[in-house]
């Protein structure tokens, strides 16, 4: 199994409203690409999050359904409809278990 862990910090400009927008967008990608095992997302609580404001945590078999995942026609719609318009930084850590 493969964890797909993804932090995201918006730009200033971004409102809420959006933020959960792109956050809805990203988990809808589970009915849309076979790879996804699970997925989940949400707003931090942490008060050590650095900036970063929300994650999503995407499981896969292996790092081939991670690749699949990555060159998807609908992962990269959301990206380039959602989340490039917004995003000021992302961290991505990938581990196996």
């Amino acid at each position: 199994m493969l964890e797909h862990i993804v932090l995201f910090r918006w730009k200033a400009a971004t409102n809420p409203a959006t933020e959960e927008r792109i956050m809805q967008e990203l988990l809808n990608l589970k009915g849309l690409i076979p790879e996804i095992i699970d997925i989940s997302a949400g707003r931090n609580i942490s008060e050590r999050s650095r900036g970063y404001t929300h994650g999503i945590v995407v499981r896969f078999r292996d790092s081939q359904s991670l690749d699949a995942y990555q060159v998807h026609a609908e992962h990269q719609r959301v990206v380039k409809e959602w989340v490039r318009p917004h995003l000021e930084d992302i961290l991505a850590v990938d581990y196996e278990f």
